[in-house]
């Protein structure tokens, strides 16, 4: 039965115990009125009970009982007289209460306080006992009144109130049913919405009919679970797209300098190359392509490691010392590029004060000018701005790469942080570059709380714009840009 009962339905159950609980009230109910219907009966049968009680003493004698109509004629009269039997009187004198004897002792012991025996005719009776005199001396008279009438009563109201509970019942069980079910259909679309999420459907919502009931806030609640979820689940699925194209990627690009290099070499065991001249070569090429892998076995593994998100070193830096420093190095290594350090709104270069792992930053800045110098055209100028920018109410350090060369399109512009992306999609061009570099630099600002940005150069090409949150408490120095492209230390 037990397990019958936890294999129901919720609605069954929940109908199944409002039923039961309204049988109880209805039971408790019935009872009750029945109870005080038969209270209130047999009060009225024993306030005759005591009126015949007080027209019996007032008499006096049992010869005076006898006067006419002494008391009604539904009342039934038994006189216990000394020495002598029973003599019913009053009413039919073959239905009365059976009461084989009564003393006087035994009618004082009662007080005069009407109670119940059953009659002759297997009726129940209401009786008194009262003392009175007799000829033959003191003598007992018991007065009753027959209780079939409040038998009868009680019996048709148990009737009533029976039938009117069963009633009572089919109508609530109906009514149940429905409203529990009504209840239920939010629930009932919660379960169709899951069974389509199980199918595979993320895209299904539940419908909150009104917030403000529970069923309201659990649709809610499960509506941002499942917002959660699917969002979870593009997330995971994105990043197994990144990961296979970054394998992918990984391994043509790995494999590239390994098939030069199996190439060349085969060519010496097999003895192809004839002259030292061609060795020479060879071994150049070899060598080329050995420092092209292995830089780019170093920058993912770089990129391994800042995905792990490891606690940075962050010291106080000044992001115009950084712009500096590749400024020079810059114009040390390629004296035909013009490459100069100015403000953001083109006036001399401010403090751009940061924390962070100096290290890193550098190689950011470097990437982004590598970048620049390899995909812009040769004499095209080049420009850094560094200073201090306010955005949505914080305080930001900035430095801007700029060059003047094709730019990058808006397609593009959405992708060139991922990682081996390229717009130039040929693998084999003589810029050089892994694909890597701009991957490098979003997650090293990414680190450091940043953002990087790409925007349009005034007059043509494009611009890489790292934001990093401003350090207050900076030196007061700076380094400014004379307009002739010299840096000047102030």
């Amino acid at each position: 039965m037990l397990d019958r009962w936890k294999s129901s339905s919720l609605r069954t159950q929940l109908v199944a115990m409002i039923m039961a609980l309204l049988i109880v009230a209805l039971t408790v109910t019935g009872a009750g009125t029945l109870a005080l219907l038969h209270s209130y009966l047999q009060g009225q049968v024993d306030e005759k009970l005591n009126a015949a009680v007080g027209v019996a003493r007032n008499q006096g004698s049992f010869s005076q009982l006898q006067a006419p109509n002494p008391v009604p004629t539904d009342y039934s009269l038994l006189l216990f007289a000394p020495g002598e039997d029973p003599i019913p009187f009053g009413g039919d004198p073959n239905i009365h209460p059976d009461i084989k004897s009564m003393s006087v002792v035994a009618a004082q012991a009662r007080g005069v306080v009407p109670y119940q025996v059953r009659g002759t005719d297997g009726e129940n009776w209401r009786v008194v006992a009262v003392p009175v005199q007799t000829n033959q001396g003191a003598g007992v008279v018991v007065i009753g009144l027959p209780l079939q009438s409040v038998d009868d009563v009680l019996k048709h109201a148990s009737l009533v109130v029976t039938g009117v509970g069963l009633l009572t019942l089919l109508l609530a069980s109906l009514i149940a049913s429905w409203t529990v079910s009504r209840a239920f259909r939010p629930l009932a679309r919660v379960e169709k919405t899951a069974a389509a999420i199980a199918a595979g459907d993320l895209s299904r919502r539940v419908e909150v009919e009104n917030p403000a009931t529970e069923l309201g806030r659990l649709s809610s609640s499960l509506n941002a679970m499942l917002a959660h979820i699917e969002t979870a689940f593009a997330a995971r699925t994105a990043s197994e797209a990144r990961m296979r194209r970054f394998a992918a990627d990984a391994s043509h690009e790995l494999r590239t300098p390994l098939v030069t290099i199996r190439g060349f070499s085969e060519l010496y065991r097999h003895g192809a190359l004839a002259t030292d001249e061609d060795v020479a070569t060879a071994m150049g090429r070899i060598e080329s392509e050995a420092k092209r892998m292995g830089s780019m076995v170093e920058d993912l593994l770089l990129l391994a490691r800042l995905d792990e998100q490891r606690p940075l070193q962050q010291k106080p830096v000044d992001l115009q010392l950084i712009a500096h420093d590749a400024v020079v190095d810059t114009q040390a290594s390629d004296r035909s590029r013009v490459i100069s350090l100015t403000g953001l709104d083109g006036g001399p270069a401010s403090p751009a004060p940061a924390l962070g792992d100096e290290a890193k930053l550098r190689q950011v800045v470097g990437n982004l000018v590598g970048n620049a110098l390899r995909y812009t055209p040769e004499g095209s100028p080049i420009e850094l701005a560094v200073g201090v920018r306010s955005a949505n109410g914080e305080t930001l350090s900035v430095i801007e790469v700029r060059d003047h060369g094709p730019g990058i399109s808006d397609e593009d512009a959405s992708k060139v942080f991922e990682r081996f992306y390229r717009a130039d999609t040929s693998r084999t061009r003589e810029t050089g570059g892994s694909g890597l570099g701009l991957a490098i630099v979003a997650a090293i600002v990414g680190s450091h709380g940043g953002s990087v940005q790409v925007a349009q150069t005034d007059g043509g090409g494009a611009t890489l714009v790292v934001s990093l949150p401003c350090r207050e408490d900076h030196p007061q120095q700076a380094d400014a840009q004379g307009s002739d492209g010299e840096v000047i230390h102030i």
